[in-house]
């Protein structure tokens, strides 16, 4: 479909290609592709009912009416609690946390060119649970310092496995993942060996939080999600066009004047930091980093993976996963971790076996 629009002798011809242009303050123009947009709609549309769901359900369930109310500041005492203080952080904290996951697995796929390249599959999440479990366990440590103990460890992880895949001036994809495989399994001994040596106490409450839960969440992690996307979101979304160039290949993204070294490397240093802030809120929950972008992806027709679907889909994701986890076994509150590792494992399997057969073909 193409409108035209002539003035004397100049013919200006436009071409419809399902694109917004969407001018923002300033000269800024921002260019939104229209399913994109209905499909981030309809997954926020979605996100936003199952909260509200959780919020109504649960061992004390509330009419969708006094929801409202208490939303409202007309609850009573009681209500207020079960609203403010048990359901509402932990909702908000699974849509802050899944978005940072599925934000952190669009830039590490995009960066590896590998629907397997996840920071979970990768290492970073292992990174970030081993900086925490070692101030859990050896320096007993508690909320800002297992904070910055996780932020270190991500990051860590991140550097080191960008610095063995660097090779002949740039890094490939198959290295990067090959490398954080190893990285992780190494660390996954590591952290054994510390709740192993750590007393009951301390092991157990490493154990739990490494399984990956939204249990008991509260106002804190809601803040600590908050400020994590609202810092590094922006930035991710930003070197996203850059990215996308390099998909083309180092030399064709450099000929068309993009630093490519230097937005891998922020890319990787500004997603472990965010993975390392959703591991913060939720703990190492597997996998939603790695089918957030792709399954953003497939609903949104793109040819690559995008950071703004990714985070909408992950947070629907991880709210799904953890209301799964609440209502498949009503009289045991299980941790959101083991439906996403069920979901994500399936969902693994599938994707090797999809990407083998296309080799072959």
């Amino acid at each position: 479909m193409t409108s035209t629009l002539e003035r004397g002798d100049d013919l200006a011809t436009t071409r419809v290609t399902g694109r917004l242009d969407v001018a923002l303050p300033g000269r800024l123009r921002v260019r939104v592709e229209s399913r994109s947009l209905v499909v981030c709609i309809g997954v926020l549309a979605a996100t936003a009912a199952l909260m509200v769901w959780q919020l109504a359900s649960g061992d004390f369930p509330l009419p969708l009416g006094r929801v409202w109310a208490t939303l409202s500041g007309q609850g009573d005492p009681g209500e207020e609690f079960i609203v403010y203080t048990l359901r509402l952080p932990r909702s908000i904290t699974a849509v802050l946390a899944g978005a940072a996951f599925g934000a952190s697995g669009a830039v590490y796929q995009s960066v590896t060119r590998n629907p397997l390249g996840s920071p979970d599959i990768i290492g970073f999440t292992f990174g970030a649970a081993f900086g925490a479990v070692l101030a859990i366990v050896v320096f007993d440590a508690a909320d800002l310092a297992v904070t910055a103990a996780a932020l270190a460890g991500g990051l860590g992880v991140a550097v080191l496995v960008y610095l063995l895949a660097f090779r002949n001036g740039g890094v490939q994809g198959y290295r990067l993942i090959l490398i954080g495989i190893g990285i992780s399994s190494v660390l996954a001994s590591f952290i054994s060996y510390l709740i192993l040596k750590a007393d009951i106490i301390s092991s157990q409450e490493a154990f739990i939080w490494l399984t990956g839960s939204l249990n008991g969440r509260t106002w804190d992690e809601v803040r600590i999600g908050l400020v994590g996307l609202l810092l590094l979101g922006p930035v991710l979304v930003a070197l996203g066009p850059g990215l996308r160039m390099a998909e083309m290949g180092d030399d064709a993204a450099r000929a068309l004047g993009a630093s490519v070294d230097r937005n891998r490397m922020t890319a990787l240093g500004f997603g472990a930091a965010l993975c390392a802030v959703a591991v913060l809120c939720a703990g190492p929950v597997t996998f939603v980093s790695l089918a957030a972008p792709q399954i953003a992806r497939r609903l949104t027709g793109s040819p690559t993976v995008r950071v703004i679907p990714s985070m909408f889909v992950g947070a629907l994701l991880l709210l799904a996963s953890d209301t799964a986890a609440q209502k498949l076994v009503p009289t045991a509150d299980l941790p959101v971790g083991i439906a996403t590792l069920a979901l994500g494992g399936t969902y693994l399997a599938w994707l090797i076996a999809r990407e083998g057969r296309s080799r072959i073909g």
